[in-house]
């Protein structure tokens, strides 16, 4: 019998989960994150779900529900989707949730205010309980209300939240006044501001234990102007997250680049964080020096955390699937913290959570590619794109690697090979071609696998000489038409 196992994306694949913030409430680790429509046509189209698995087995994740719906907010006949959320444990025991709410592609997203729902535990049926408010009552609207990540630090309860463009930095004044209506403040609030240190860039305050309340007014955690900083090559962009390792805090963002995951770290919560570097990027942009026009997927939007999972460090994060910004897919990578308290940056793989890599037998979906290229992939941008490139995809209940045309690349880390002869897959399309079958992305080549042409699913084997052990897999397509595979096997 084939041991239980888990891959990326470690959801059900109709499930599309992105920003994922984990954290482990007594022996339960909690995916909490925005939830997409497959196929969607703007972000975050649904209503709040959760998963979770026992800290003891990240193989076996349990469907929690809908946790909390959009039209509970009391915003909603405005504004009908949730961006990405934070989940944390008050000082009463009950869990609180953070979120703001957004019109079609990210129109509104800035206005704020930040609301919050809450819980007696920790994925049950959340209720609207308020906006975050200054002492006097009004919403609190500094800087940018966006993306909030909240943490209980020993009973202080810390929000970290904002954006951050760059005209100000470049001394683009042409643009300057854009922000007036993105970020719903006044041209001449935005103009003071920028004297001083700019609405824009990633701030903290502190709240009161009623979770609503704004105890220590939220200033900036890093310098918006990063020229000549820690931060110039890779400044915050979105995607606030916080963590505390022991008596060092990490803040981890969405860099500019916008598919890369990076961490801060300090010693103090509200001040002196140093970059630290890229934990994950979706297209493994900077592992081994690897650029962004070599990027080894269609790259895009970018948001997650670490967590300490049983005494073993992930970082959750998502890849972008339809050809699309809004179709994204909950993903995770082990992670090691080393001595110094860097962390280096992980390949995506398509093993992730399984801790080792999946064995050599049996069936697969294709779809758990991790790396999908045909050499010049787009990087999203808060659209849908309309030219064909390979991408994961699906019709009804049949999901697969979509459009696959001359020099594509689908590539699998890792398998366990243990004397596996052969190779299956279940393909369709139309032209003609072949897939050329390897262990190393510019190894030898191991078999060669035909297609024909075909508008229904067709398998096709052949006899592969795979060396033993822990292994890549690489197809490379060659030929003329589309195809789309839909499951591989041994």
């Amino acid at each position: 019998m084939q041991p239980k196992q888990i891959f990326n994306p470690f959801l059900p694949l109709h499930e599309h989960v992105p920003d994922g913030e984990p954290h482990v409430f007594g022996d339960r680790v909690y995916l909490f994150g925005s939830h997409d429509k497959e196929g969607g046509e703007t972000f975050c189209m649904l209503d709040y779900v959760s998963y979770s698995a026992s800290i003891y087995d990240l193989k076996d994740w349990r469907y929690e529900g809908v946790i909390y719906k959009a039209c509970q907010d009391p915003d909603y006949a405005n504004r009908k989707y949730m961006y990405a959320p934070d989940v944390v444990r008050g000082n009463d025991g009950r869990y609180y949730l953070y979120y703001c709410m957004s019109g079609d592609f990210g129109v509104g997203g800035y206005h704020g205010p930040i609301s919050v729902a809450v819980c007696d535990t920790p994925a049950g049926e959340y209720q609207y309980l308020g906006f975050v408010k200054n002492p006097d009552g009004s919403p609190l609207l500094d800087y940018v209300p966006f993306d909030p990540a909240v943490m209980n630090d020993g009973g202080v309860i810390r929000l970290y939240y904002g954006t951050q463009y760059s005209y100000e930095e470049d001394n683009d004044t042409e643009h300057i006044p854009c922000e007036a209506g993105m970020f719903n403040k006044s041209l001449e609030v935005i103009l003071e501001m920028a004297k001083k240190e700019s609405v824009m860039g990633p701030v903290m305050a502190v709240l009161e234990d009623d979770m609503l309340t704004v105890k220590v007014a939220p200033k900036h955690i890093i310098p918006y102007r990063v020229k000549g900083t820690s931060f110039e090559e890779h400044p915050f962009f979105e995607a606030c997250s916080i963590r505390k390792v022991v008596d060092t805090y990490y803040f981890i963002y969405s860099s500019k680049q916008n598919h890369e995951l990076c961490y801060a770290t300090s010693k103090l919560p509200n001040t002196g964080f140093v970059f630290g570097g890229t934990i994950v990027s979706n297209g493994d942009v900077g592992l081994n020096g690897r650029t962004e026009a070599d990027r080894l997927n269609m790259t895009g939007t970018t948001h997650g955390s670490i967590e300490n999972i049983n005494g073993k460090w992930f970082v959750f994060y998502h890849r972008l699937t339809h050809r699309s910004d809004y179709s994204r897919q909950a993903c995770a990578e082990s992670v090691q913290i080393l001595e110094d308290g860097s962390i280096p940056q992980v390949e995506i793989t398509s093993c992730g959570l399984n801790e080792g890599p999946l064995v050599a037998a049996g069936t697969y979906p294709a779809t758990i590619a991790c790396n999908i290229t045909n050499g010049h992939m787009p990087h999203g941008s808060n659209k849908i794109y309309s030219e064909a490139f390979p991408n994961v995809n699906n019709e009804g209940e049949d999901r697969f690697i979509h459009q696959i045309s001359d020099n594509t690349l689908i590539g699998y880390k890792y398998f366990d090979f243990a004397n596996t002869k052969k190779l299956q897959l279940l393909y369709r399309g139309t032209g003609k071609g072949s897939f050329v079958v390897r262990q190393e992305m510019n190894g030898p080549v191991l078999a060669q696998i035909d297609l024909s042409e075909t508008n229904t699913w067709k398998a096709a084997e052949v006899a592969v000489p795979f060396a033993n052990g822990k292994q890549a897999l690489y197809l490379f397509f060659k030929g003329t038409g589309m195809y789309d595979l839909k499951e591989i096997g041994f």
